[in-house]
């Protein structure tokens, strides 16, 4: 079971402790803390929150003689910003929150000016322009209402902005599933790059896992005020992720206090002809969701909270059979069963969530916003993977099998403060704590797991297909990752052509992985007994411990000249595993009689200097060029890097090939991808809107696997910088704006990812099994050649709406085999392509007023054509997932529904705002 993580001031408190804080700038050297220093000083001021906050600006003029209009007051209403026009007639507001604004122009002598429902979006440049018209009288203002391009001439590079109000409409759940819906993203792959190539910010800082570089929490759609996902290169303010960024801006609350509430209940739809092998009975609330939230002032003055909760539970569509109890004993030998369990249905793959936020935000001093934001998940169940059968094996004994807890925390402060019209400053610290466990009991010395003993059956019970009978599994891991963040920016608008930023970003890692103890049967002299022990220090080397450090900085300029927009800017990026290696890599574990002695070496820090430029150029008043070029530097997966990493496991190492698996190497340097980017947008007509991007991506010191020789003429394999690869394609979208009821995007994307190896252990793997090992360029198994995305709406605002999603795949690359279970039998790795899918879901609503409270029933669907196969499992023989030509050794894989992707699944709830 997760045990809360330390309260946020005692964390701090341990990690900059005199002793802790100097061991920490002790491995800083000179040199680092010098560039450090020049970057941070080498602009007027620096930068802003990462990617939380958007910027107005326009220029206001004279209607009648077209001169600028000096001294006018521009202000949006009902907040605290405005300023007022130069001496040209411009402005700029900084520092804005991502939402709709209206902002009002006024002057002495001049009608009031106010322009409604313009869209402000995170890190972005909106400009509205103004004309004023001389009046001598009071008269009422002019009022018209902004238009969101239909393309956005001044990015530099391919960022999808999705909003609150689009969010509303999609058949969408969680923050993953917006981004997987962006051009160019392939279930989690941004543009052929790897899993864990992407960074993940909730209100401008990190919520990465370091020990496998995902995001820690999980976003539900109610919390989440604008989403951006940029997919190609990014600015030099974003760091640590090779291939893309996904940055979210949390809701916060206001003057207006205000209520919501979601429910709805589901169940899947599995028709009887489907051919999943499913018997599958209706069970209303298989899925059901319980979702809060208010917020509002809180009695004192600019002082605002808001609070959500959340309530999840999904029993999913695979159900086994209490018919055995753990402790059970069957005689297999004599096929006499003795089962005990109560017959009941039980959920092979289910979930239960709690998640939630509460944050509050107070202006109580002038210029100075403080924000305290608490943000949380927590998960138990069984999850079900097609690649492996665990839970099925359990469907007779489900009790048997292992439950899965996660618990995430994301807690910190921020403080912002305005020091003029063109300057502020950030401040941010943050907790990020993590958490995973996966064992069918917390307790090492739970008496169950001896009075059960270890997991056993036979292929005789279900004749054709095995299934576990009695035991347990007695497979114990434990995965714990804490992240103190403390991180600062400021930006300045230095000139009315330059906005300017600087900042930088320190993280102290504490990771925590492996197997909370163990237990196995073991024969001790002529008896089999379970025994169970903490660890041995070499191969059962239990829960390991290490403490990483990350620090960067960097500093970067926006360029708006004329209409001309360039953003260019460095990052320094600095990591030390703070671990050690062998000083000797012939000589491991310090054994080998005779050979020069090896000692424990610290690994040494690594330093990557990154550059970034974009340019956006206009070519006419509705289209624009754009070319953008980076360095992305990324440490890979800490779970990846430190696992199996102690040495001393190959004091036994002989002669004759690898043993020990893939030995990790804290001393790696960080991946490297250069990336660039050449696109064309352009406004067809007024509502419909274009862009085509081509990329490249050259990939190089990809973590990948080398074999090391030893003076004892015996080698093994170890994790290095040594994979590569190259990706290179283009996309295509279309952008409708709603033109009556109806509005639709829809892209299309066509890539080639090649490369050495798809996982770090490939190559270790291919030579373990005979095959050759040697550098190679292969399609990677997530190159997904052609991917299509249509949205397409029919709404009538405050009334109803209908949303459909319809996504069309090419097959991923598998790896096929000539005769099954012959030898070395298989062909090229990747040489082969599964076959295509459709999926589409849906989303129909229904509006209705009930005094203030506006009313929603809504009704999901997803897998509308409850499309059986999406690039899943297939039998290598035939590239079916349906036959193979083993038919004697797939019965059991036939008969395991999770091959096959989910069934329909539909969801009928009510919303009220």
């Amino acid at each position: 079971m997760f045990r809360p993580p330390k309260s946020f001031a005692a964390s701090f408190a341990e990690l900059f402790a005199p002793k802790n804080f100097i061991r920490s700038l002790r491995s800083l050297h000179l040199p680092t803390l010098f560039i450090f220093l020049s970057l941070l000083l080498s602009a007027h001021h620096t930068a802003a929150a990462l990617g939380t906050v958007g910027k107005l600006s326009g220029r206001v003029t004279e209607k009648a003689t077209g001169d600028e209009l000096p001294g006018v007051s521009v202000v949006l209403v009902g907040t605290r910003f405005g300023v007022a026009t130069n001496a040209e007639g411009y402005y700029n507001l900084l520092n804005l929150p991502p939402g709709k604004y209206e902002v009002r122009f006024s002057s002495t002598g001049y009608r009031t000016f106010v322009v409604r429902d313009i869209q402000i979006s995170a890190d972005k440049t909106t400009t509205i322009n103004a004309v004023l018209e001389e009046s001598q009288i009071t008269a009422e203002a002019v009022v018209v209402t902004a238009e969101r391009p239909v393309i956005e001439p001044n990015l530099t590079s391919s960022v999808a902005t999705v909003t609150a109000e689009d969010i509303r409409l999609l058949p969408v759940q969680e923050l993953q599933d917006v981004v997987n819906l962006q051009a160019g993203v392939v279930d989690g792959h941004f543009r052929g790059g790897r899993l864990g190539e992407v960074q993940y910010l909730v209100n401008g800082v990190s919520v990465n896992n370091p020990f496998n570089n995902a995001s820690a929490v999980k976003i539900d759609r109610s919390l989440i005020e604008e989403v951006q996902v940029i997919s190609g290169t990014f600015d030099a303010e974003y760091g640590q992720a090779a291939s893309g960024v996904v940055s979210t801006v949390l809701k916060s609350g206001g003057d207006q206090f205000t209520f919501g509430a979601e429910v709805y209940q589901g169940d899947f739809a599995v028709p009887g002809v489907s051919g999943r092998t499913l018997n599958y009975s209706q069970r209303l609330g298989a899925v059901q969701n319980y979702q809060l939230n208010v917020s509002g002032p809180v009695g004192l003055p600019q002082t605002y909270f808001i609070l959500s909760g959340r309530r999840f539970e999904n029993n999913g569509y695979l159900y086994g059979q209490r018919v055995f109890s753990p402790t059970d004993k069957n005689d297999f030998a004599n096929l006499n069963y003795n089962p005990t369990g109560d017959g009941q249905a039980v959920p092979l793959a289910f979930s239960r969530e709690w998640s939630g936020l509460a944050q509050i935000t107070t202006r109580l001093v002038p210029s100075v916003e403080l924000k305290y934001q608490f943000l949380f998940n927590a998960f138990e169940g069984k999850a079900y993977d097609g690649n492996n059968r665990a839970n099925f094996n359990y469907r007779y004994n489900p009790d048997g099998s292992k439950t899965q807890r996660t618990t995430s925390i994301v807690q910190g402060l921020d403080w912002v403060h305005t020091l003029s019209p063109t300057t502020f400053y950030n401040l941010s610290v943050r907790q990020n704590a993590f958490s995973f466990t996966d064992f069918v009991y917390e307790d090492l010395y739970d008496p169950r797991y001896l009075e059960a003993g270890i997991a056993q059956g036979n292929n005789f019970y279900d004749p054709g297909v095995g299934a576990v009978l009695q035991g347990v599994d007695f497979g114990r891991y434990k995965q714990s990752t804490t992240n103190y963040i403390f991180k600062g920016s400021i930006t300045s608008q230095v000139a009315r052509e330059h906005l300017v930023k600087t900042g930088f970003e320190f993280q102290a890692y504490n990771l925590q992985f492996g197997a909370p103890g163990y237990i196995e049967n073991r024969t001790i002299g002529n008896d089999i007994q379970t025994v169970i022990f903490e660890s041995d220090g070499v191969e059962y080397q239990g829960v390991q411990v290490y403490n990483p450090i990350n620090f960067s900085a960097y500093a970067q300029d926006q360029l708006e000249w004329f209409d001309i927009t360039m953003r260019a800017g460095v990052r320094f990026e600095y990591y030390d595993s703070r671990a050690f290696i062998p000083s000797d890599p012939a000589n491991p574990a310090n054994v080998i009689q005779g050979a020069p002695l090896s000692t424990p070496k610290a690994t040494t820090p690594k330093v990557s200097i990154a550059p970034r430029l974009g340019i956006s150029y206009p070519i006419s008043t509705t289209g624009a060029l754009f070319f953008a070029y980076g360095h992305f530097y990324q440490m890979p997966e800490m779970g990846i890097v430190f696992a199996n990493s102690n040495y001393e496991i190959l004091k036994n190492l002989q002669d004759g090939g690898v043993s020990y698996g893939v030995l990790g190497n804290p001393d790696i340097k960080p991946e490297k991808t250069v990336q660039y980017e050449l696109g064309y947008k352009q406004a067809i007509t007024r509502d419909l809107g274009a862009d085509l991007t081509i990329f490249y991506k050259d990939i190089r010191d990809l973590l990948g696997t080398e074999f090391v020789s030893t003076y004892a003429a015996a080698d093994y394999a170890r994790l290095t910088n040594v994979d590569f690869g190259s990706v290179h394609g283009f996309t295509l979208s279309l952008d409708q704006r709603r033109l009556g009821l109806f509005s639709s995007t829809i892209d299309y994307t066509w890539q080639l990812a090649r490369g050495n190896s798809s996982d770090p252990r490939e190559t270790a793997t291919a030579a373990e099994a005979g095959r050759d090992p040697r550098p190679r360029q292969v399609a990677l198994g997530w190159d997904q050649r052609h991917t299509i995305n249509l949205t397409a709406s029919v709404q009538r605002p405050d009334d109803f709406s209908v949303t459909a999603i319809v996504r069309f795949f090419s097959g991923t690359p598998y790896t096929p085999v000539l005769t099954p279970g012959v030898f070395n039998a298989d062909l090229e790795v990747n040489s082969e392509s599964k076959q295509a899918s459709v999926l589409i879901d849906l989303r129909g609503e229904k509006s209705f007023r009930v005094g203030s409270f506006s009313a929603n029933v809504f009704l999901r669907v997803f897998n509308v054509l409850d499309t059986r196969f999406s690039n899943g499992f297939v039998f290598t023989d035939t590239g079916s997932p349906d036959y193979s030509l083993d038919r004697i050794g797939s019965i059991g894989t036939l008969r395991d529904p999770s091959r096959l992707y989910q069934p329909r699944r539909l969801e009928l709830g009510i919303s009220i705002r």
